[in-house]
């Protein structure tokens, strides 16, 4: 069940824009599971997000904080990015973050969250970005693979390969 797309983004740029065309599909309660190794793009996509939905606040790697929350701007549901890097063994900490927002009404964008947040819910988008290998174009500028996995009713027929 769901759906699946894979695609090739050239360019940081085009991660970003990738982001802003992905929140055109999230609805209040999505949970987007983000990886990829350091620096592969997961915070530039996840500020593409947060352009896309119109939330407060410069999205940035939220590691220090475990959780950063973006309220909207434009009526629209808040961003949560959260960091799972430090959080335990699942996200049951989830609820203890206190975060002034309910969950079931924001978008929740999880790095790192690998095994962790698979429970929270049936319904998730999962989003992996990889390093595109036997390019030589330097760090830099290296093309990025995204696989993109719909996954639990939510993601039913949703066309994810119209993407970017």
């Amino acid at each position: 069940m769901g759906s699946h797309a894979t695609l090739t983004v050239p360019t940081p740029e085009r991660m970003g824009r990738l982001g802003r065309e992905l929140a055109a599909l999230l609805r209040p309660g999505d949970l987007v599971l983000l990886s990829g190794e350091l620096g592969a793009g997961k915070t530039t996509l996840t500020r593409g997000l947060g352009e896309g939905l119109g939330v407060r606040g410069a999205v940035t790697s939220p590691t220090f904080v475990i959780a950063r929350v973006h309220p909207s701007l434009v009526g629209g549901p808040a961003l949560v990015h959260v960091d799972a890097y430090r959080l335990g063994g699942d996200l049951d900490e989830m609820e203890d973050l206190d975060l002034d927002v309910s969950l079931p009404e924001s978008v929740i964008v999880v790095e790192w969250g690998e095994g962790k947040v698979e429970r929270l819910s049936e319904d998730r988008l999962e989003v992996r970005i990889e390093r595109a290998i036997g390019d030589d174009a330097g760090e830099d500028h290296d093309p990025r693979r995204v696989l993109l996995t719909g996954i639990g009713p939510r993601w039913t027929g949703v066309e994810l390969g119209a993407l970017a």
